[in-house]
């Protein structure tokens, strides 16, 4: 009888024990699915979830627009409840912490408690306005303050704004004093001013409901005075401030600075968790891209509950402002580059030979970036469709074949190697050349038979390609590709723009004597950027050194040494020989010469052709020059297509004014 009451004891016990633990596994149960919806932010659900008497103070609908509106002003994301309850704990209250990111920062709320409530066998939750936040009473309200971080601003070397943040003008029509009998003559007016359709404003004005409500049409600069004024004039025109990105420099900064835009889907998802929203504004092409995560800064903001006159702190984080970038750009030589360009399609690159510093980066033809902050005009729509959209091609940071500028690397690698004496002239006869038989119908062809010998100078003053060839091949291929890597060409460049790759040849090596010789002098398959080519002749002016590149002088403040590309010895050689391609009246680039200033440079007549017989292939045509006393500047250009129009000839008084606008200023 004893053993049986012992065993009864602790049969009841255990049942007891296991009821305790299932009406506890059911309230955790319980609050783990509220939990959930919560963080998956169902509302609806977890109104569902309420008893009774929580379900009589407040209904579905408030429920779910004030968790909405409340998380939607707060910019709520990964959301996290954390149950502290003590498993021993048999009470129907649960504590818990709530983690959330928000536009405060990150949040980690302590001190919540809901209460369960038994109801028809289920366990259900008693609501109150403290499950919003542990402070809150049902008179409080949530505020939520958005602290707007200032995008940073793109300088030049003087400090100009490049882009900047400014105010427009919000050119918008008020319909109740706007509509009348002479509507029609308005808008035809207003269409005119603006160079846009009729049907772009009436379209607008149809969309619009309430006649009291101020209807946008279009942004303007304030620099656009005389369209403002006129548009005054016209009766129910508003004209309005608004906060925007604006642009200094035209067409000429277009494909460097490029322009901000409303982000897509796509961008946002790319850039998750870095504090952008579908409403965020981000860089869509040149340096506003590019520098995109310094220049955005950090939004903040406040939360605190409002009760009365008092406000209680639920979080707060500062604005961070993004970062000004100085670059290393000259923006009235930008400017001038561009001018002279004259939209044609092709690429400048302006570096400073004793420093580094990119003084200019043009691509031609472009386009104005205050296009994406104002608007795009009908004759400007036109243009652009006419080109195909060409402006939009940033060729800056394209690789070219390119041509004769070559022959300053070739040469180098000649004389670093004492391969080339520059006083022994070489017999070259006739106008074409073969190594051998070997390469069939294939021969290297020269402008000029000179009836002699000639010297280094005098191959570089001709620009005889057949001198270079030989050079190319004398020197053999490993030999004259790693001087070619000693100038930049086939490595990664380490700049702040992203360049396209260079190379000495598709495969990155030489193993044919044809396919080295026609890279010796510039064709073959070598492919370089503009400002590879300034860079390489700016070695002339800074006793055979190249200087790192550097565009952001905010951070790179220091000239770097990146290439000792020419040896000391042979330095003032080369500058002789390529003074006379300018300096001499029988050098190939002597149009280009300006009284009083010494200029180094070569001109280059890249071949676009199939094969070498191929007549109906284009041409690009280079210039690239340096200042040789006080270097200064080193500047290459190219435009494309000038077959027929003067070869690299129609490129050099273009150079020419730029580099007299430059160092006579």
């Amino acid at each position: 009888m004893k053993k049986r009451f012992l065993f009864s004891i602790c049969l009841i016990s255990i049942l007891l024990f296991l009821a305790s633990c299932s009406k506890t596994s059911k309230i955790e149960k319980a609050f783990d699915e509220y939990k959930n919806f919560w963080v998956k932010k169902d509302y609806k659900s977890m109104y569902s979830m309420l008893s009774e008497e929580s379900k009589n103070n407040i209904s579905e609908q408030n429920f779910v627009n004030r968790y909405s509106n409340i998380y939607s002003g707060m910019e709520v994301k990964d959301l996290s409840i954390i149950n502290n309850k003590e498993k021993s704990d048999k009470s129907l209250e649960i504590p818990f912490t709530l983690t959330m990111n928000t536009i405060a920062g990150k949040l980690n709320i302590k001190g919540y408690n809901v209460k369960l409530v038994k109801e028809n066998k289920d366990y259900k939750v008693k609501w109150d306005e403290s499950l919003i936040f542990p402070e809150m009473n049902d008179k409080d309200s949530i505020r939520a303050e958005k602290y707007y971080a200032k995008r940073g601003n793109i300088l030049d070397r003087f400090g100009i704004p490049l882009a900047t943040n400014d105010t427009v003008k919000t050119v918008g029509i008020y319909p109740s004093k706007f509509q009348g009998e002479d509507e029609k003559l308005k808008v035809n007016k207003i269409a005119s001013i603006l160079d846009i359709s009729e049907s772009y404003i009436t379209d607008k004005l149809k969309r619009s409901k309430n006649p009291e409500h101020f209807v946008p049409i279009v942004d303007l600069l304030n620099t656009d005075r005389e369209k403002i004024n006129m548009l005054l004039q016209i009766k129910g025109i508003l004209i309005n401030d608004k906060n925007s990105r604006v642009y200094n420099g035209g067409e000429a900064i277009g494909s460097l600075i490029g322009y901000i835009g409303p982000i897509t889907k796509e961008e946002l998802e790319k850039n998750k968790n870095k504090g952008y929203n579908s409403n965020s504004l981000i860089g869509k092409m040149g340096l506003e891209s590019v520098y995109e995560e310094r220049l955005k800064g950090e939004d903040g903001g406040y939360i605190y509950i409002e009760r009365g006159n008092k406000k209680i702190d639920i979080g707060k984080k500062d604005a961070v402002n993004g970062q000004n970038i100085k670059l290393s750009i000259d923006l009235n030589l930008q400017k001038k580059i561009y001018s002279e360009m004259d939209s044609e399609k092709g690429a400048s690159t302006a570096v400073n030979p004793k420093t580094g510093e990119v003084l200019a980066m043009v691509s031609s033809p472009s386009y104005d970036p205050n296009i994406f902050v104002t608007y795009t005009s009908r004759t400007q729509k036109e243009i652009f469709q006419q080109s195909n959209n060409s402006q939009f091609n940033n060729r800056f940071n394209d690789v070219y074949s390119p041509g004769s500028t070559i022959k300053l690397i070739t040469a180098s690698i000649g004389l670093n190697n004492g391969l080339i004496n520059p006083k022994v002239p070489v017999d070259i006869k006739g106008k074409s050349w073969q190594k051998d038989s070997s390469w069939g119908g294939y021969s290297v062809t020269r402008v000029k038979d000179h009836g002699k010998a000639i010297t280094l100078k005098e191959s570089i003053k001709y620009s005889d390609n057949i001198y270079f060839a030989k050079v190319a091949l004398d020197l053999g291929s490993a030999k004259f590709i790693e001087g070619v890597n000693g100038f930049g060409i086939g490595e990664k460049l380490d700049f702040e723009y992203p360049i396209d790759q260079t190379q000495v040849a598709n495969k990155g090596n030489i193993d044919e004597g044809i396919l080295l010789a026609d890279t010796g002098y510039g064709q073959g398959q070598i492919l370089v950027s503009p400002l590879h080519i300034a860079l390489a002749y700016s070695a002339l002016g800074n006793e055979g050194n190249i200087m790192k590149p550097r565009l952001n002088i905010t951070e790179n403040t220091e000239a770097k040494l990146w290439k000792k590309a020419i040896k000391k010895e042979n330095v003032n050689i080369l500058i002789d020989g390529f003074l006379s391609v300018i300096n001499d009246s029988d050098g190939t680039a002597s149009d280009i010469k300006i009284p009083g200033i010494n200029i180094a440079g070569k001109t280059g007549t890249a071949e676009i052709k199939k094969t070498q017989d191929d007549t109906l292939g284009t041409e690009n045509g280079w210039f690239v020059g340096v200042n040789t006393d006080n270097s200064k500047i080193a500047l290459s250009m190219i435009i494309e297509n000038v077959k027929d129009r003067g070869g690299s000839h129609f490129v050099t008084p273009k150079v020419k004014n730029i580099m007299e606008y430059y160092l006579k200023k």
